[in-house]
């Protein structure tokens, strides 16, 4: 029976093999702050909004697409609107 070679490691890797460090590679390396990693991109939204699931009438759907795009932002205003909010 022949041996798999599927995930297996090399027992030693060459450290002339591995990649230079650039500037490059160092903006996209993990940054840390007193041990904690410093998340990168757009801070948590201090009110998230939540995904459902919501049956709606094809043709009211068809009316907000019709604007084009954002139409999902212009259906949650009007809701607002509706409720009072």
């Amino acid at each position: 029976m022949s041996e798999s070679k599927h995930g297996s490691q090399p027992g030693w890797i060459d450290p002339d093999d591995a990649p230079e460090l650039t500037d490059a590679w160092f903006q996209s390396a993990d940054q840390h702050a007193n041990g904690a990693l410093v998340r990168k991109g757009r801070p948590p939204a201090a009110n998230p909004k939540k995904a459902i699931s919501l049956r709606v009438d094809a043709d009211v759907i068809d009316a907000f697409k019709a604007g084009g795009a954002g139409w999902q932002r212009r259906m949650n205003q009007a809701l607002r609107r509706a409720v009072g909010l």
